[in-house]
């Protein structure tokens, strides 16, 4: 029975890897003070894409990430259950405000991380890199669900 179980588990885990192999990737820029920082994210567009967020990954390169682009404006509450990686929350306005970060959430928490205020998407990148960085609330992310790439 346990060599079932986990059996089971490596199944379900290899089909949450192909599935996130079909997702859509984009660059997209984090303007912090006088710096540009460049990523490649992976876009997390439908209801399914946005739940599934990056469970079960168990490495994120530090300049990759996930953009969870919820359409409009709205109230966003992320988790980190069957997340096994830390990880940083942007919350990002409408004209790609960052307006919050939570630094560092921990793997496998269900509790509920969020700004309070309404935003358009949200940025996960590896836990630490936005203080790496110098990525604070008030920098800008550049990309054209935001309008603002100038081209």
């Amino acid at each position: 029975m346990k060599r079932f179980i986990l059996s089971f588990v490596f199944a379900a885990a290899l089909l949450v890897q192909a599935a996130f192999a079909q997702l859509e990737t984009s660059p997209l820029s984090v303007k912090a003070g006088e710096e540009t920082h460049d990523f490649t994210v992976e876009m997390a567009t439908t209801p399914e894409q946005i739940q599934q967020g990056l469970m079960f990954r168990q490495e994120l390169a530090p300049d990759a990430g996930m953009l969870f682009d919820f359409g409009v404006t709205r109230q966003a509450s992320m988790w980190m259950k069957n997340t096994l990686i830390p990880l940083d929350m942007l919350f990002i306005l409408e004209n790609g405000e960052v307006i919050a970060i939570a630094r560092n959430a921990q793997p496998g928490s269900l509790r509920s991380v969020g700004p309070g205020v309404p935003v358009r998407a949200v940025l996960e990148i590896p836990g630490g890199r936005a203080k790496e960085l110098g990525i604070e609330p008030g920098a800008t992310i550049v990309h054209p669900i935001f309008g603002n790439t100038g081209g």
